[in-house]
């Protein structure tokens, strides 16, 4: 396994449209397998394909608490089928947006429809924080991400943050470099 390169924001792949995935074979195994190494390094709880530049409709997830087991999930081809009229608010971040955090309001609960890693048609019904985790990383296969369900001035804000701290990472990667 390997750990891959997360794309920072505003990256044009984040912005993207997925293809779906046509066969579910042993790269897209593989893929699924670095992706959640990838989200564990991070760390994090969810992490999709297009974060570290693969356009394809494939995310993990692992909302499983602190100091327990870890309950991984691999999602091909994700689609909500149904969702609630009741809405959950969570503080939400985002690998593609380090150290960046807002209050996000969506559905509390969502019926979600996927392929596994073996390519059989799966279906799981999601409430809590593991509600708002898919369909955060399902956002990023429609080319979504968090702050575009924010103000336009909180999401000027946080974008501007991203790239003082983008700017001073490459500062300092320069300067390391010199030395």
């Amino acid at each position: 396994m390997a750990i891959l390169p997360i794309l920072v924001a505003p990256h044009p792949v984040l912005k993207q449209k997925c293809e779906p995935v046509e066969t579910v074979d042993d790269a897209i195994r593989t893929l699924l397998d670095n992706m959640l190494e990838t989200m564990y390094d991070a760390p994090g709880i969810g992490l999709a394909a297009p974060q570290v530049g693969v356009s394809k409709r494939i995310l993990v997830v692992d909302c499983a608490p602190r100091g327990a087991d870890p309950q991984p999930m691999k999602l091909i081809n994700p689609e909500i089928v149904t969702q609630s009229d009741a809405l959950s608010t969570y503080e939400e971040g985002c690998l593609s947006f380090p150290e960046q955090y807002a209050e996000v309001q969506r559905p509390a609960t969502v019926t979600v429809r996927y392929l596994d890693e073996n390519g059989t048609q799966q279906t799981i019904e999601a409430d809590g924080l593991l509600a708002t985790c898919i369909q955060h990383e399902i956002d990023h296969l429609d080319g979504v991400v968090f702050v575009d369900h924010i103000s336009s001035l909180k999401r000027g804000m946080i974008m501007r943050k991203l790239q003082k701290q983008t700017k001073l990472r490459s500062k300092e990667g320069r300067a390391a470099a010199a030395e």
